[in-house]
């Protein structure tokens, strides 16, 4: 009995120690940012980092960058020699491969797979087309949402790894003026066999695919909107069908109503922040190890410990896009000027 009891309490110890072992790598709050030095003055609004040394970005004037050192030192250059277009979404894979896409002028999606020496082309879209982001829900499969095109959304999609595209197998409906937003390219998001897209203009709604795209339902967003600058710009996962969306007013960063909000899919509604970000957000990310909600904006940054229920400041450092590294716990932003920073915490 006594032996029994002895083991028992051990095992308690045991667990008490490895549970306060994991809780002393919880920090309280971010510490800010470490602004990392780059060889481009290019606005970055795609970003894709896989750990805590290697990142790629790219930007306007066709500009694309690599680091493999934690932004020691960049690789960088044009791809394809489209220096006049601007590339807001990447998709990396590994240190030699990924994939890059243009807004628009023209609408074009490339992928290099030796380190950004060359790009070859793999898809291009009609002269009047204009896409919006990349995510992917596996190492193969991708999407890109792109904007309208006669009241129908542009949505393409591949199965191996970028090499190929075509459209999903039904298009959601747009109303006249509803547009998706590429200021951080994650206005859409993939996940498993889900897929959800942020809009704004005219209306902003958050549409829903739970068969990668087969199906579609729309719910209206309460985020601001009614002119081409407002609604939806970026959505994340929190896990358990929880999507938290920022994003506000470009034209009025300042405006603090309608600029955040959390969308509970299972019961179908949104749920209203008590207290959002301190402005316009363009990008927002969910951090699991440290369980933060980081969302970025020109005017500056905020982070949320309770799911998006408040936001508190981190700096006034602005950033366009931000996101996680695919493979550890480091969180990454950009933004203008080739600005590119790692998060303190």
């Amino acid at each position: 009995m006594i032996k029994n009891s002895l083991l028992a309490l051990s095992l308690l110890i045991a667990l008490f120690s490895c549970k306060k072992t994991e809780d002393s790598t919880l920090s309280t709050a971010p510490a800010g940012w470490e602004i990392l030095e780059t060889p481009v003055e290019s606005s970055l609004r795609g970003l894709s980092p896989l750990t805590s040394d290697i990142a790629w970005a790219c930007g306007s004037n066709g500009t694309w960058m690599r680091t493999i050192n934690g932004g020691k030192l960049w690789d960088h250059g044009v791809i394809a020699g489209l220096d006049t277009v601007d590339f807001r979404s990447i998709q990396a894979f590994d240190a030699l491969t990924a994939i890059a896409v243009s807004a628009g002028q023209p609408a074009v999606i490339y992928k290099t797979k030796d380190g950004g020496k060359t790009w070859e082309l793999k898809h291009q879209e009609n002269e009047l087309a204009f896409l919006d982001g990349i995510s992917f829900s596996s190492a193969n499969r991708g999407f890109i949402i792109g904007d309208p095109n006669e009241g129908k959304w542009t949505i393409l999609q591949t199965a191996n790894q970028g090499n190929t595209w075509y459209p999903v197998d039904s298009l959601p409906s747009a109303v006249n003026g509803e547009a998706a937003f590429a200021a951080s390219a994650t206005s859409l998001l993939a996940e498993g066999n889900h897929l959800w897209i942020g809009t704004g203009g005219t209306e902003s709604n958050l549409h829903y695919s739970k068969d990668m795209g087969a199906s579609w339902e729309k719910y209206s967003s309460p985020f601001i909107q009614g002119e081409s600058s407002q609604g939806i710009f970026s959505l994340t996962s929190i896990g358990d069908g929880e999507i938290v969306a920022v994003g506000g007013d470009y034209l009025n960063e300042g405006m603090l109503e309608g600029i955040s909000g959390i969308f509970v899919t299972k019961n179908k509604e949104w749920v209203k922040p008590q207290q959002g970000p301190s402005g316009y957000r363009s990008g927002v990310v969910y951090f699991p190890r440290q369980k933060w909600l980081i969302a970025v904006g020109p005017s500056g940054s905020d982070y949320s410990k309770d799911s998006g229920i408040t936001w508190q400041t981190i700096s006034n450092e602005g950033f366009h896009a931000v996101k996680m590294g695919q493979a550890d716990g480091s969180v990454w932003a950009s933004g203008a000027k080739g600005k590119i920073a790692k998060l303190k915490y």
